[in-house]
C-alpha cells in the first residue's frame, strides 16, 4: 500500500484519489484527499458520477518519502446528517485538535459542510451531529492565520450548487448568472475560536481583473468556478482556484483574507480528465502544488490520482506556470 513518492507521479494506485489538501502537521506532510470509488457510471455535468463515500488519510515524512495510507478516517454512515457524495475535504489544526472539514448533500440532496475531530492528523475522526450552521455547496478550505484567526473559503459552480443560492436561501431550478455580468465568487466566513460555527454570516468574495472591475461569469478562463485554496506569501493573501470549464488552476492576490482579490494569472495548465483541484504547501524551503489528474485510469473523470510538483515564484512574487507534462 506503500510507494516512494515522485513529482507528476500518483502518490498512491491501490485506490483512485483526488482533490488534495495538503498540510504540514508535525513536521510530516499530511494528504486529506477525496476517495473515488471505482464503479463505470456515466458522467454528467452535475456530478453524479462522484459517489465518494469515505477518506483516506495520506502522509510523507518528505516528498521523496513513502506515501503511508493510514485507511479509512471517517465514513458517511457516521455522520447523521449525511445522505451521499462525501466530496474534497480540507483540515486544520488547532487548539491541539484536528478538524476534518467535509462536504455531504444533506437528508433534503443540499450540499452542506461538516466538520470532525480527532487527536491524531491522520485520524480516525469524530464528526459533529450536524453540519455547520449556515454553511453551503462544497469544497472547503480552511486557513489559520498568524494571528490565530480561521477562515472558512467555500463553494463550486453547477455539481456544488453555488448558483443555486444566489438569492440567499437554495433555489433548485436557479439559472447561471448573466454571462455579461459579475461572476460568482468563493464564500469565506470567520470560524469560532472552536472551529464549529460562524462567527458571522459569510459573504461572497469579489475577484477583479487588472483594472480593478469585477471578473465576468462569461470570462471562463479566469473566472472562480469551485476548489478555493489560500495561503499567504510575502505578505500576500494567495487565492487559488479551478476555473472549471477551461481547466485551469489559476490564482488573485489581496493583503485582506477576505479581499477583494486581483486576478494575477495560471498556476497550472490543463491536466488529463476534466476536473483540476489542488492546494499549495510550503515544506522545509520548497514550496508545492498538489494536484490531480485522471492519468492512473487512462482519462476517466470519476477515478482520479493525486500527484505533487515543486511551485516556483518570480521575484515579483507571481507564480510560474506548470505544464506537468513537459517536466
Amino acid at each position: 500500500m506503500n510507494q516512494f513518492s515522485k513529482p507528476n507521479e500518483p502518490l498512491v494506485t491501490h485506490i483512485y484519489t483526488a482533490d488534495p489538501s495538503v498540510h504540514v502537521f508535525e513536521d510530516k506532510l499530511y494528504i486529506y484527499p477525496s476517495h473515488d470509488l471505482d464503479h463505470n457510471g456515466p458522467d454528467n455535468d452535475n456530478g453524479d458520477q462522484y459517489k465518494m463515500e469515505d477518506y483516506h488519510i495520506l502522509s510523507m515524512d518528505d516528498v521523496n518519502s513513502p506515501c503511508i495510507d493510514h485507511g479509512e478516517a471517517l465514513h458517511q454512515k457516521d455522520v447523521p446528517w449525511v445522505s451521499k457524495q462525501m466530496w474534497a475535504p480540507d483540515a486544520a489544526y488547532k487548539n491541539g485538535i484536528y478538524y476534518l472539514f467535509f462536504p455531504a448533500r444533506d437528508k433534503d440532496g443540499i450540499f452542506r459542510i461538516g466538520v470532525a475531530t480527532s487527536k491524531n492528523p491522520a485520524g480516525p475522526f469524530t464528526a459533529e451531529p450536524n453540519y455547520i450552521p449556515g454553511s453551503h455547496s462544497i469544497d472547503p478550505a480552511v486557513f489559520v492565520d498568524e494571528d490565530g484567526r480561521a477562515y472558512l473559503y467555500y463553494g463550486g459552480l453547477w455539481g456544488g450548487q453555488l448558483e443555486k443560492w444566489q438569492s440567499g436561501e437554495f433555489v433548485p431550478n436557479e439559472a447561471d448568472p448573466d454571462v455579461n455580468g459579475p461572476a460568482l465568487g468563493p464564500i469565506v466566513g470567520e470560524l469560532s475560536d472552536d472551529l464549529l460555527t460562524f462567527k458571522n454570516d459569510p459573504q461572497m468574495i469579489s475577484i477583479l481583473d487588472e483594472e480593478g472591475k469585477p471578473l465576468l461569469a462569461g470570462d471562463e478562463a479566469r473566472r472562480y468556478f469551485e476548489g478555493p485554496w489560500m495561503h499567504k506569501y510575502n505578505g500576500y493573501y494567495y487565492l487559488s482556484y479551478s476555473t472549471g470549464s477551461t481547466h485551469y488552476l489559476v490564482y488573485a492576490i489581496s493583503k485582506d483574507p477576505k479581499g477583494p482579490f486581483t486576478y494575477q494569472g495560471r498556476i497550472l495548465e490543463p491536466v488529463i480528465g476534466w476536473t483540476t483541484h489542488h492546494s499549495i504547501v510550503q515544506f522545509k524551503d520548497k514550496w508545492y502544488l498538489f494536484y490531480h489528474d485522471s492519468s492512473l485510469s487512462g482519462g476517466v473523470n470519476h477515478k482520479r490520482c493525486v500527484k505533487y510538483t515543486e511551485l516556483k515564484y518570480n521575484v515579483d512574487g507571481t507564480i510560474q506556470t506548470i505544464r506537468p507534462y513537459e517536466q
